[in-house]
């Protein structure tokens, strides 16, 4: 008889750039949850995958990549400034990472994981979670953490937070919402989180598959 297990609750873990979705990520990784960063999973798949490579050559032209993979400088020109190229850029990618995420969770054994995604929202995936994390913080605390952290100007950052959903919009699909402002404990803010989906999730009631 074929062994019956139970797929893993899905969590997503998102917010906007420079909110610290990817230390929120960590402190529930240190706590034992497997965590999927889709980012860094599509970045992988952009660089491996020969389906994804060749419609982004069609699509953007030789220059797209070189001979170490993706040439992100050229293709982050591209789309940046131009929502249809981000827009095609996506549906080129994120069925591939939505079938490598549904691969990666059906090896998990744990009760649930967290699925980190920028995106979460604006693609549409959140519709696959349980239940939606977002953390949040003020727009000049976001500034300064991304300037630590790379060589984009204010202006550049102030773009890209631009084009993606507000606090306000992330807030109200949230089941869960995370103030990382350098003054609320992100620890805590956490920790509590997490015994409470441990209280809110009965792997009795979890769907199975074979």
């Amino acid at each position: 008889m074929k062994s019956i297990e139970r797929l893993p609750y899905c969590v997503g873990l998102t917010g906007g750039i420079g909110s610290g979705k990817t230390t929120a990520a960590n402190l529930f990784q240190h706590l034992g949850v497997p965590v999927y960063i889709a980012d860094d999973e599509a970045k992988k798949l952009i660089d491996t995958d020969p389906n994804i490579r060749e419609n982004i050559l069609l699509h953007f032209g030789s220059e797209s990549y070189t001979s170490q993979g993706l040439n992100r400088p050229f293709m982050a020109r591209e789309v940046f400034s131009n929502p249809e190229k981000l827009k095609v850029l996506n549906s080129l990618t994120h069925p591939a990472v939505k079938e490598h995420f549904k691969n990666w969770i059906t090896a998990q054994k744990a009760l649930f994981v967290i699925k980190e995604a920028a995106i979460l929202f604006e693609a549409g995936t959140y519709n696959d979670c349980d239940f939606v994390i977002s953390i949040v913080a003020p727009e000049n605390i976001r500034i300064e953490r991304v300037q630590k952290r790379s060589d984009l100007s204010v202006e550049e950052i102030k773009s890209r937070i631009a084009r993606q959903w507000a606090d306000k919009q992330r807030i109200q699909l949230s089941d869960y919402v995370v103030l990382n402002d350098g003054k609320h404990s992100l620890i805590k803010q956490i920790l509590h989180i997490y015994e409470d989906i441990i209280r809110r999730t009965n792997p009795g009631s979890r769907p199975i598959y074979h």
